[in-house]
C-alpha cells in the first residue's frame, strides 16, 4: 500500500507529507516546518462504477477530475504534481489505498481551473496489495503538491515552503473480485424430448493466493437461446455447491445454445458462460 502524496520524484518526502499535510494553516507551517495547506480543491471526479480485478494482471481505471486553485498556485510549474487515488474505509484512516502509477496530466481551462486526467492502477499480483475483504465499495480522492523550488531529495528541505492538499470522498466505485463461469451441455446430439444436462463452475479471484476458487451458494441461471435467434431465455435457477459447481437439466426441444448466467454481487461482477451448442434430432 502506497502513502498519500505518492508522485514522481517525491518519494523522499511522502511519509512526512502524509503525516503532517492535513489541515495545517500556513502560519503554523512557517513555525513548525510542516507543509502548508495548498489552495486547491477537486471536483467532477469521474471513475468507472466498477473495477474488475483478477489475480495477476495490473488493472487501470481511467479517472478525470477538475482542479480549482488559487491564483498564487502555479499548476504549470515543473515541481507541481497531482494525481488521483481510491481508498477503502474512512478518508482519515483508510483500510487500503490504490494510486496512479503516473501523475495526472492537466489542461488549463482558466486562470484558476484545469481539467485533469489520470488513472488508478491496481496490482493484484503484489503480495499484500489486496485482501479478499477489500472487495466492495471504495471512494475516489485526489491530491496535489507544490514544492515551490524546494528539492525533495534534499536532507534540509524547508517543509514550510511546500504546499499539499488531498480531498475525498469525491466518488465511489466497486472494486470487485473478477469472476469466471463455464458450461458443458450434453449429450450431443440428443433426441428431441430427452434430457439435456448442463454442468459448469462459478469461480472468482482470490487476491490472497492469486488463484481462482469456486464461489459457493450463489444463484445461477440456466439459459437457452434457440438457433437462429439472438436472445437467451432463463429456464431455471440453481445454486452453486460448496465447490462452486452448478448442474441443471432441461428437456431438449430444438437446436440451440445453453449457458449459465450469474447476476453478480457487490464484491463479484456478473458473468455469462459462453453458449454451448446442442444439436437436437
Amino acid at each position: 500500500m502506497r502513502t498519500r502524496a505518492k508522485m514522481a520524484a517525491v518519494s523522499a518526502v511522502t511519509g512526512a507529507l502524509a503525516l503532517t499535510a492535513l489541515a495545517v494553516p500556513a502560519a503554523q507551517a512557517a513555525d513548525s516546518g510542516t507543509p502548508y495547506t495548498l489552495d486547491v480543491s477537486f471536483s467532477n471526479f469521474k471513475i468507472a462504477s466498477a473495477i474488475k480485478v483478477g489475480t495477476t494482471n495490473v488493472v487501470s481505471a481511467r479517472v478525470t477530475y477538475t482542479l480549482t486553485h488559487g491564483k498564487d498556485v502555479d499548476i504549470t510549474a515543473d515541481d507541481f504534481f497531482t494525481d488521483a487515488f481510491i481508498y477503502r474505509g474512512s478518508f482519515d484512516d483508510p483500510a487500503n489505498e490504490s494510486y496512479d502509477d503516473e501523475d495526472s496530466t492537466c489542461t488549463v481551462t482558466s486562470s484558476t481551473t484545469a481539467n485533469c486526467t489520470g488513472s488508478v492502477d491496481i496490482h493484484p499480483a503484489d503480495d499484500g496489495a489486496l485482501a479478499n475483504a477489500d472487495a466492495g465499495t471504495w471512494h475516489g480522492a485526489a491530491e496535489a503538491i507544490a514544492f515551490n523550488g524546494q528539492d525533495p531529495s534534499s536532507s534540509s528541505i524547508d517543509y514550510s515552503k511546500v504546499g499539499y492538499k488531498d480531498q475525498g470522498p469525491l466518488a465511489t466505485t466497486l472494486v470487485q473480485r473478477n469472476s469466471a463461469l463455464t458450461v458443458n451441455a450434453g449429450p450431443e446430439p440428443v433426441t428431441k424430448g430427452k434430457t439435456i444436462t448442463s454442468t459448469g463452475k462459478l469461480s472468482r479471484a482470490n487476491w490472497e493466493d492469486h488463484k481462482y476458487h469456486g464461489y459457493t451458494g450463489q444463484p445461477v441461471k440456466l439459459q437457452f437461446r434457440k438457433a437462429g435467434t439472438s436472445t437467451y431465455t432463463t429456464v431455471k435457477t440453481v445454486t452453486s455447491d460448496s465447490y462452486g459447481n452448478v448442474k441443471a437439466t432441461a428437456t431438449a426441444s430444438s437446436d440451440g445454445y445453453w449457458r449459465f448466467s450469474f447476476a453478480g454481487t457487490s464484491t463479484t461482477p456478473a458473468v455469462n458462460a459462453a453458449g454451448d451448442y446442442v444439436d437436437v434430432r
